[in-house]
């Protein structure tokens, strides 16, 4: 447990860390955006709308990031369609969610645990939700519990999705 998670309002000052093997290599993260080889996240989504695919070099396992002389490994970047609150469970602490995305992550081999909100700052725990393509593709991810239409989540991926796969048909 990070303290972000402990204190979700150090997220203002503070990114939530990286899990460094996780991510390609030379991935930093920001308060609102992440950096992967030197290219913004947010610019690359000005550039090319979602949902869209950064690929780099994979990370060696156990180095702390050193990046590897074969493997490469990928960020999605998908941007909430739709909110769903399923109704409240009288025995759980939250109201589950499921998103709809403009993205199908089912394909990319996605690593969820790392999952970010970029383009703004969230102060709200994180909650686990569904992540539904429009062909009803699941992942679950965590997401802050304001989660809402219109905002990005960055998605790290074991080895490289081409955008045609994200796409929906």
């Amino acid at each position: 447990m990070t303290l972000t998670t402990i204190i979700p309002s150090l997220r203002r000052s503070i990114p939530d860390p990286l899990s460094a093997d996780r991510w390609p290599e030379h991935t930093v993260a920001t308060t609102t955006d992440v950096l992967v080889a030197g290219i913004s996240l947010l610019r690359l989504v000005e550039l090319c709308g979602t949902p869209c695919v950064h690929t780099a070099a994979a990370v060696v396992p156990g180095t702390h990031g050193r990046p590897s002389p074969t493997a490469q490994a990928c960020v999605v970047v998908v941007r909430i369609l739709d909110v769903e609150r399923m109704p409240a469970d009288p025995t759980a602490s939250t109201r589950p969610l499921r998103v709809i995305v403009d993205g199908d992550l089912g394909h990319a081999h996605p690593v969820p645990s790392e999952a970010r909100l970029v383009g703004r700052v969230s102060t709200a725990r994180r909650v686990v939700a569904e992540c539904v393509s429009s062909d009803e593709q699941t992942v679950v991810v965590p997401v802050p519990e304001d989660i809402h239409v219109g905002d990005l989540l960055a998605v790290p991926c074991v080895d490289t999705v081409p955008l045609r796969a994200l796409r929906e048909h």
